[in-house]
C-alpha cells in the first residue's frame, strides 16, 4: 500500500473496534482515520479518536453528546450524535469501513457504505443475517467489496477457490462449542449469565459470548455463509472444534479438504481484512501445534442446541424469516443478562417468536426494520408470558 489507506470504524469501542484500533496504532503509515464510532462509551471513544488523530467522532445516545464535546474539545475533532450522524460517518471518503455494530443497529451504516463502492470489513453477521439478499444485491450493484471478519468466514475467503466454485463439495464451519460443550440439559437449565459469558477461547462481548454458549452464533454465521459464498444450505456444515485452531474449512470434489488455522484470536482475521489484498503484520501468538498435541471434532448436539435447528429452518422458509430469528434472539438474549428468564429460554422465545409473527417478503431495508420492530414486540411479549 503505496498511500495511508482511509478508514471507519463503525462501532470502535466494542472487542472488535477495539482490536482494529489496536491494529491500526500499529501501523500509523498504513492508515488515516476517518471517523470512529461508538453506542455510549464516551471515553473510550474520546481516548481512541485522541489516539488515532480520527477526523470524526460519533455517538449514537444523543444524550453523551455533551460529554463527548467536552472531552474533544480542542483536538479539532469533530463531533457528532445520534442515529443519523452514526449512518452519515459511513458515507465519509474512507476507502475501508470495519462494520462492527451489534445488531440490527448496524444495517443502515453498513448500506451506506456499500452503496458508496467502499470496501467493508463485515464483522456485524446480523446485517446478512436479516437482510442477505438486499445487502448481496446493493453490493454487486454499487461494485463495493465485503470481506468477512469473522473468524469462521474469514478462514473460508481465505481457502475458497472462486474460479472454481463449482467444484467445492461443502463448506465447514467450525464451533468451539462454548463453556456448555458436553453438558445436559439440566445444568444448563439454571446457568448463570457470568457462567454464558466465560468463553473457553474468544474474549468477547457479552452479547455475542451468549451467542456462542448457546450456539445461536454458530446458526446466525451458517446463513451469513450462505449470502456471503453463495453456497446452498444443505452445502454448509458445522463441526465442533473445542480447541479453535482450524477455524472453517472448504473440502472440493476430488476429496481435498483445505483449512485455515491459526491461534484464537480476533486479531488475525482484522489484520487479514485491514490488509487486504496485502498481508499486515498482527502480535497475536503464534500457532504451536506440537504443543496442542491433539485437535478433536465432534458432531453439534442439536437436542441440547436447537438454535442450528431454527437457524437452518429459517434460511430454507426465506422471507423474513431469519430477520424475525435475529430479532427475538437480540430480545432474549438482553433478557438472560437482564436475569429475566433463563438460558434455555433463549431457543424458547426465538421459536415462538418465529411460530406466531406474521412473515413477509423484504423488499427494501425499510421492510426489514419494521418486520425487526414487529419481531422485538413479540418477544418480549413471549417473555412477559415466561
Amino acid at each position: 500500500m503505496s498511500a495511508r489507506r482511509g478508514i471507519t470504524i463503525l462501532g470502535s469501542t466494542g472487542s472488535i473496534g477495539c482490536n482494529t484500533v489496536e491494529l491500526v496504532e500499529a501501523s500509523p503509515d498504513l492508515y488515516r482515520v476517518e471517523a470512529l464510532v461508538a453506542n455510549s462509551r464516551v471515553d473510550t471513544l474520546a481516548d481512541q479518536a485522541r489516539r488515532l488523530n480520527a477526523r470524526l467522532a460519533v455517538v449514537a445516545d444523543e444524550s453523551a453528546y455533551p460529554a463527548l464535546k467536552e472531552a474533544l474539545a480542542g483536538t479539532g475533532i469533530e463531533v457528532a450524535a445520534g442515529a443519523a450522524a452514526v449512518a452519515d460517518a459511513a458515507d465519509l471518503p474512507a476507502d475501508w469501513v470495519m462494520a462492527s455494530i451489534v445488531g440490527a443497529a448496524g444495517l443502515a451504516p453498513t448500506l451506506r457504505a456499500i452503496r458508496r463502492g467502499a470496501t467493508v470489513g463485515l464483522a456485524n453477521k446480523e446485517v446478512l443475517v436479516c437482510a442477505g439478499q438486499l445487502m448481496m444485491a446493493e453490493v454487486k450493484t454499487h461494485g463495493a467489496t465485503l470481506l468477512p471478519v469473522d473468524s469462521e468466514h474469514s478462514a473460508i475467503f481465505q481457502v475458497l477457490d472462486v474460479n472454481q466454485h463449482d467444484q467445492v463439495e461443502k463448506i465447514i464451519l467450525t464451533a468451539s462449542g462454548g463453556p456448555f460443550r458436553g453438558k445436559s440439559r439440566e445444568f444448563m437449565s439454571s446457568v448463570t449469565p457470568e457462567q454464558a459469558v466465560a468463553h473457553p477461547n474468544w474474549s468477547m462481548g457479552a452479547k455475542i459470548s451468549v451467542d456462542s454458549a448457546s450456539m445461536f452464533n454458530k446458526g446466525l454465521e451458517l446463513i451469513e455463509a450462505y449470502h456471503l459464498f453463495n453456497m446452498p444450505e444443505e452445502k454448509i456444515d458445522i463441526v465442533v472444534h473445542p480447541q479453535s485452531v482450524i477455524h472453517s474449512l472448504v473440502a472440493y470434489t476430488d476429496g481435498s479438504v483445505l483449512a485455515q488455522l491459526g491461534s484464537p484470536d480476533m486479531r488475525t482475521p482484522i489484520a487479514y481484512a485491514l490488509g487486504w489484498p496485502n498481508r499486515i503484520p498482527a502480535p497475536v501468538p503464534r500457532l504451536d501445534l506440537a504443543a496442542i498435541g491433539t485437535l478433536i471434532f465432534e458432531a453439534p448436539n442439536e437436542t441440547l442446541f436447537p438454535s442450528l435447528r431454527l437457524a437452518r429452518e429459517a434460511l430454507r422458509a426465506g422471507g423474513s424469516v431469519a430477520a424475525v430469528l435475529n430479532a427475538a434472539n437480540e430480545v432474549s438474549v438482553a433478557a438472560f443478562l437482564a436475569r429475566k428468564i433463563g438460558f434455555l429460554d433463549i431457543a424458547r422465545v426465538v421459536e415462538r417468536t418465529i411460530e406466531g409473527v406474521n412473515h413477509r417478503e423484504l423488499l427494501s431495508i425499510d421492510d426489514v426494520l419494521a418486520q425487526d420492530q414487529v419481531a422485538r414486540r413479540f418477544a418480549e411479549s413471549v417473555i412477559g408470558r415466561l
